[in-house]
Parts: structure tokens; sequence; C-alpha cells
């Protein structure tokens, strides 16, 4: 799946950016001349992308390319570290710098973006911070695996791989317990059930109906306190909506299992990175 992914989006984004030639490049640059190029941090960050670096050149030159990364995803890089060498051809280092760096550069955003939140729980193992479906269309496996890069999980990957009850199920269903009641009867029993709920009186009634997670949706740290002290470990919590840093600082020791944030991937900024050509003599 994400090969298949990996090499739509390469393409598109090769075919955006070049259409149908590099007029500078063609102009300035024979077609056997090869090069050498370095991208380097130009920021402290988390690095993540760098298969999609290699996956560039890869599919501009085939197998005429050398990729050396001078570190993994995940690392942490400090200003004017080398993220990796590419030799190459200088036409297909020069068409696909743009490219490469688009990736690595958005990629790299949310894995540090991730890790400043991750961070502030200080190495406990509880509350888990995950992320949302909230992301860039067709760029979902990518943006998932930086988050994990950056330290934090992954929630579900999308509709078919976990049930999540959430207000518009429930308002269609007519209610909490009807919409816990309906699922359970057509899911296999090796399925858990998450339900949205957006007060204490539908946390109740998820608690009355077992289901097995229960997203507090928007609620203040008084009622998410409140909840923690209802629940008493019948079920797994996880507070969702528009959760920020200082949320997460006020959460760390309430007794919450999982904090989903939409942010990681939806208002994560691009990092600064930047790429060095040579010609090789």
């Amino acid at each position: 799946m994400k090969s298949m992914v990996t090499h739509t989006l390469i393409q598109m984004a090769l075919i955006e950016d070049i259409g149908n030639g590099d007029i500078t490049t063609g102009a300035l640059v024979k077609k056997d001349e090869r090069g050498i190029a370095k991208i380097f941090a130009r920021q402290e960050l988390i690095i993540a992308g760098l298969d999609m670096v290699s996956a560039v050149f890869g599919y501009l030159v085939s197998d005429n390319y050398q990729f050396e990364p001078r570190c993994q995803d995940g690392d942490k890089l400090i200003p004017n570290q080398i993220v990796c060498v590419i030799k190459s051809t200088l036409t297909s280092l020069l068409e696909g710098e743009r490219v490469a760096l688009n990736f690595l550069q958005r990629l790299s955003g949310i894995a540090t973006t991730t890790r400043d939140y991750v961070n502030i729980l200080d190495n406990r193992t509880k509350p888990v911070i995950v992320d949302t479906r909230k992301t860039t269309p067709g760029w979902r496996t990518l943006e998932k695996e930086a988050v994990r890069a950056g330290g934090a999980k992954n929630h579900r990957m999308g509709l078919f791989d976990g049930v999540l009850i959430k207000d518009n199920h429930i308002c269609i269903c007519g209610g909490v317990i009807p919409a816990i009641e309906q699922v359970r009867k057509e899911i296999s029993h090796l399925s858990k059930i998450e339900v949205e709920v957006e007060n204490l009186k539908q946390l109740e009634q998820a608690l009355s109906a077992k289901a097995d997670v229960i997203m507090l949706d928007n609620m203040s740290i008084d009622e998410i306190h409140q909840a923690v002290k209802i629940v008493n470990g019948r079920a797994l919590l996880e507070v969702s909506g528009g959760v920020t840093k200082a949320h997460v600082e006020k959460l760390v020791d309430s007794g919450i299992d999982i904090i989903s944030i939409g942010g990681l991937t939806h208002s994560a900024m691009a990092v600064d990175l930047s790429m060095d050509i040579q010609k090789m003599e």
C-alpha cells in the first residue's frame, strides 16, 4: 500500500513541477553530467521522510544514483547538520530538488511538532499521545509515519480499521446506548468499541453500554477530572478536541489514557532544510 502511495505522490509532484521539462536546467546542463548534492538542516528539528527523498531520485533516474543517509527518521538534528548525500546526474538533482525538499520539510515538520508534545510527558508512559485522521489528502500514510518518528502513536488509519461512534452516528441512532448496541451486533467480538461523548451524562450512558474506549470531546479540564473519577478504570479514556501544549501540561497526571491531537498533522509548520548541488569533476 505504501509503495503505491509513494509512487503516485512522487509522480504527481514531479509532473506538477517539471511539466514538459525543466527549461532552465535543459539550457544549462548536459544530460550525462553528474553531480553531488547535500541536504542539510537550517534549524533544530526532528527528521522524517528520508525514504521519500531517495524515492524521488530513484523515480527520476532508476538505479543511476546513490543515496547516502547521514541520519535516520526520528533523529534530532542541529543547524548545518547533513541529512543525506545524493550522487546522480545533475539534471535529476536539479529537477528533483524542490519535490524532495517539499516531502522532507513537511514530514520533518510533523515529526518536530510531535516531539514537542511528547517531550511534555517527560518520559511518562501515560497518557499516550496519538494523531487523528486530520491529514493531507493522499499523504496519510506518510504523515502518520512522521508522527511515529516524532515519538507519538497512531490512532486509526481510516474508517476501516477501528470502530469510533461519533456525534453524528449518535444522532442518527437516537442516542449513545442504541448506537453502541447496534454496532456490537454487527462487528466481531474481537473488535473494541470507542464512542465519543460530549458531556458527563453521555459518559454514564457509554459506561452502562460497556464501551471499551470513551473519547471526551472538547470537555473542560474540570469535566475531564470528573470523568476520570466516574470511570475509575472501567474503560480507557481519551481526550480530544482543540488540544494544545497547555492542555497536555494539565493532563499529564490526570489519569487520562490517551490524548489525540489533530494539530500534529493539520497545523504542523514545515521545517527549514536546504540542498546544495555541485558538479562532479
